[in-house]
């Protein structure tokens, strides 16, 4: 695809495809409404908010409709999958034919028919392509009435090693970091900051220009599958961390712009989750599932989850002054407001977010939270909580009418179109156009802002130079070995010489359900290979010919995420413990009845699981651990553990002469640390419990009120420890 590009001083360079320019005063400008004449929102020197004005007044509520909406997750090439259609011409992708930075069928129908210009991208084949069809977006996007630009969004990119809990993207070449929770673990801001900024010139690079992201959620649920992907339950920390991250994510340095400060064309809409804070999730189980849809304050702890927001997002100490745009999450939060899910509740998003934390940026759904309910409680589709008897024309119009502007996942507008008509019905044209527009203007405040009607296209060449450069490479792996946490260093075993030899165990990890609650089949694996070994270690056939044992392991992996339709169907309720122990565990203390409860599709409101037990898909990892600990004799046995939620140590740390523990880096930063390349600096960003026992008597919403552990060399694994 071919484009044009602009030079001039005292101006923004333009990219052009579609369009001629328009000579004014001295400058240039894009004639995007091909006009002849140049239009406010074509005037680059206007600030972003009055172009956004004038542009929506000029869009037809149908033409809105397009823009309340992001879309569902985009493969580059597209499969064609059930859920996930693309074709091309008719026709699968075929490689042969097509390059895989072609539009598909239905990428050309969301932009032209639908007007969708927020559009989702998840795996892509490289940097190339990613960059190529960008351009082919933003040609087809400029040559519509109008000529508004495309804004890509992305789920996270950026960690060493894909976190369990969500999508997560790749095949794009960028650098490499630790998770959110690594960042806990280092303690610094100012690592973030760099991070985010570095985040942001590599997203900019590959075309993308809207982050899903931070997740600024308080983890005090030590349970919660998602608390890798958050700054820790410190809320102090958590405000900081925020303020830095969306700092560097929005920030392009050097800008000195009155209108738009500190917007440009480095700067990355920040969207912060999850409004009003999604880590309380009842016995720890995930509002993805409708057996999870319960966020629970035993603790009175409500307005400490909020002030990451409040406190951070909101309040940035950067020119860009807050967070572009916020995701409600799933939950229903039990006790504030309606029992229904955050984006259809009223008092959380239109009294608390809008009217008494004055948010005014874009507010946009979780996705996939309108549709109808599926019958199953066990399914990963039923997230229209607590509003199952509106019709779906309903549900969009009460979270509309709440204050909140796109809708995550769908890829036509034909529910937001029939909500403004039902709206009208209700409220009145005048009103309903006028809500419509006010969305608009936030909307497109943000495409503004990011410079994207000035210059959309991309130079791959240029592009290339940017994405997974050297220096931001070697920063991400610096950043990886600061967040490794070694636990116990028994006789001094670390730093480990280079060049032992090393054993190495199989792991056998049993049947799971996976995060679309599909069943993911036991198999075995050899977690290290000679490859990541070389320059190390060597690799040994067995333990007798070994100088030390590695045991690899993950902390433990709950085979049901807390319900088992099995249970539902020998009696039961169906809910189950999520364990942080290896062994099966049989909830004694949990608590009865559950506070929350009370969907649809349930005969008993208590989701108690007290007396119920459950195993954990990888308990081969303990039995790797003792069986080593046998075999070694004398000879040290080395844990090395990646850690998505905290771990009950008391099974495996009397067996191990080294611990170290990582949370998403790759084996190359935890080597460099336990081989003494670098230092160990790396802190607890949680306790690590001293059992079961102390997490079922905690408060899912506060943090770390449960007992931690103690080692036997009278180490207390409680938040901030680290040797």
């Amino acid at each position: 695809m071919q484009f044009q590009r602009k030079e001039q001083e005292n101006g923004p360079r333009l990219s052009y495809a579609n369009v001629g320019l328009i000579e004014q005063d001295g400058f240039f400008f894009k004639d995007l409404a091909r006009t002849g004449k140049l239009l406010p929102y074509e005037d680059w020197r206007l600030p972003a908010k009055e172009r956004a004005k004038d542009l929506a007044e000029r869009l037809t509520p149908d033409e809105i409709a397009g823009l309340m909406l992001i879309s569902g997750h985009q493969m580059v090439p597209a499969p064609n999958f059930r859920h996930m259609p693309g074709t091309y011409g008719g026709e699968a992708y075929d490689p042969a034919k097509h390059a895989a930075w072609e539009l598909t069928d239905q990428q050309k129908e969301m932009l032209t028919a639908e007007h969708i210009r927020n559009i989702l991208q998840a795996s892509v084949e490289s940097s190339e392509a990613s960059v190529r069809w960008n351009n082919e977006l933003q040609a087809l996007a400029e040559a519509q009435p109008f000529g508004i630009p495309v804004s890509i969004a992305t789920d996270p990119r950026h960690g060493a090693s894909s976190s369990k809990a969500e999508f997560k993207n790749g095949g794009d070449g960028v650098s490499k970091w630790p998770e959110g929770i690594g960042f806990a673990s280092i303690g610094d801001p100012e690592t973030v900051r760099e991070f985010a900024s570095i985040a942001a010139k590599e997203y900019r690079a590959l075309g993308i220009s809207t982050a899903l992201g931070p997740q600024i959620d308080i983890a005090t649920e030590p349970r919660w599958m998602r608390m890798e992907d958050t700054f820790g339950g410190d809320v102090e920390k958590a405000i900081a961390f925020t303020k830095a991250y969306c700092d560097g994510l929005q920030t392009t340095e050097g800008t000195e712009s009155e209108k738009d400060p500190g917007w440009g064309k480095d700067s990355v809409l920040a969207m912060v989750k999850h409004w009003p804070g999604g880590g309380s999730g009842e016995g720890g189980r995930d509002a993805h599932y409708a057996f999870g849809q319960f966020a629970v304050y035993p603790g009175g702890n409500f307005k400490e989850h909020m002030r990451p927001f409040t406190e951070g997002a909101y309040q940035l100490d950067g020119p860009t002054k807050c967070a572009a745009a916020t995701m409600p999450y799933y939950t229903i939060s039990w006790g504030q407001g309606e029992p229904v899910g955050n984006s259809y509740n009223t008092y959380l998003i239109k009294d608390l977010l809008r009217e008494k934390a004055g948010y005014d940026g874009v507010i946009c759904t979780d996705w996939g939270i309108v549709g109808d309910p599926l019958p199953d409680l066990d399914s990963f589709g039923s997230k229209a909580y607590g509003v199952n008897t509106l019709t779906e024309t309903e549900r969009h119009l009460l979270i509309i009418t709440n204050g909140v502007d796109q809708f995550g996942g769908p890829v036509d507008a034909v529910q937001i179109r029939a909500a403004y008509r039902l709206g009208c019905e209700r409220y009145g044209e005048e009103a309903m156009t006028a809500r419509f527009r006010e969305s608009a203007v936030r909307i497109l405040t943000n495409l503004f802002r990011l410079g994207l009607f000035e210059d959309p296209y991309l130079n791959v060449e240029e592009s290339l130079a940017v994405i997974g450069k050297a220096e931001f490479r070697k920063k991400g792996l610096a950043a990886q070995q600061r967040s490794v946490v070694v636990l116990k260093n028994n006789n001094a075993v670390f730093p480990l010489k280079t060049g032992i030899k090393v054993y190495v165990p199989e792991r056998s990890i049993t049947a799971k359900k996976n995060f679309m609650r599909m069943m993911d089949p036991a198999h075995t694996e050899q977690p290290i290979s000679a490859e990541e070994a070389e320059g190390y270690f060597t690799l040994v056939s067995s333990p007798e010919e070994a100088d030390a044992a590695f045991v690899w392991a993950e902390s433990p992996l709950s085979v049901n995420k807390g319900y088992d339709a099995g249970d539902l169907e020998k009696g039961g309720n169906g809910y189950l413990p999520i364990p942080l122990q290896y062994r099966p565990y049989t909830a004694a203390a949990a608590r009865k009845p559950s506070i929350a409860g009370g969907d649809f599709r349930e005969a008993d409101a208590d989701r108690s699981y007290q007396g119920k037990t459950e195993r954990v898909c990888n308990e081969c990892d303990l039995d790797n651990i003792l069986a080593m600990r046998e075999a070694m004799k004398d000879k040290p046995v080395i844990v090395l553990m990646e850690v998505h939620n905290p771990v009950v140590p008391a099974e495996f740390e009397p067996a191990a002469d080294g611990i170290a523990i990582q949370f998403g880096v790759t084996k190359q930063a935890m080597f460099d640390v336990i081989f003494g390349r670098c230092p160990a600096s790396g802190k607890l960003p949680y306790h690590l419990p001293k059992n079961m026992e102390t997490i079922e008597k905690h408060c899912e919403d506060v943090f770390d009120d449960y007992e931690p552990y103690t080692d036997s060399e009278g180490n207390v694994y409680a938040c901030g420890f680290g040797l």
